[in-house]
């Protein structure tokens, strides 16, 4: 497991960190599976920020259907999911 999260670490340099609408939702999901011990949680989040910051920077044409599809699923995920 270590080993995949040092993989997972050679991906951080490609974030573009002078865009905050990419780089909130990454260092959420990054921050999230660290605490959370739980892949699904910080995937999640970053599928519902993305869009949500997105639209709010009035960047919304960049979202592409998928994304929004995944952020419906997500946002359930959240509501649903047995705290």
């Amino acid at each position: 497991m270590i080993l995949v999260g040092l993989l997972m670490m050679c991906s951080i340099k490609k974030i573009d960190m002078n865009d905050f609408t990419e780089m909130i939702p990454a260092m959420a999901v990054i921050i999230l599976m660290s605490f959370t011990y739980n892949l699904g949680v910080g995937i999640c989040a970053g599928f519902v920020l993305f869009p949500i910051l997105k639209v709010i920077d009035g960047k919304s044409s960049e979202v592409k259907p998928l994304a929004w599809g995944l952020f419906v699923l997500c946002s359930l995920f959240f509501i649903f999911y047995p705290y």
